[in-house]
């Protein structure tokens, strides 16, 4: 059997303690998360995360990244330079599998991830 999951209001999802951004390049910026859900073949999480304001590398070379943002707002820039957007609430972001580049958080945010890898990967 199929176990069917659903999860309400995410912008209440509680989350774990807040701890220091790793990749991050402003001192202080601080990130929470709440893994909801994995995959059986654990290539597919599903989560809420929250970050404070700041500026930020990101990787995803190993896995692709889809971010529905529940609240804030950040620029959201490739590696090259090129390409920045703008996101906010209500906004959907797809980081592909192999994109890198870099996130300044403008207001605090809030959103619902789903981390997906490759077979190959």
């Amino acid at each position: 059997m199929i176990d069917l999951k659903s999860f309400e209001n995410l912008a209440d999802q509680p989350l774990g303690g807040f701890a220091p951004k790793p990749t991050s390049l402003t001192p202080g910026q601080q990130e929470a998360s709440a893994l909801l859900w994995t995959s059986a073949d654990e290539r597919t999480k599903v989560g809420v995360w929250e970050c404070t304001p700041g500026h930020f590398t990101a990787d995803r070379t190993a896995a692709g990244e889809y971010c529905h943002i529940i609240s804030g707002r950040a620029s959201v820039t490739n590696a090259d330079g090129l390409g920045t957007r703008e996101i906010g609430p209500g906004d959907l972001l797809i980081l592909p599998q192999g994109w890198t580049g870099e996130w300044v958080i403008h207001e605090h945010m809030r959103k619902l991830y789903i981390i997906s890898a490759s077979p190959d990967a």
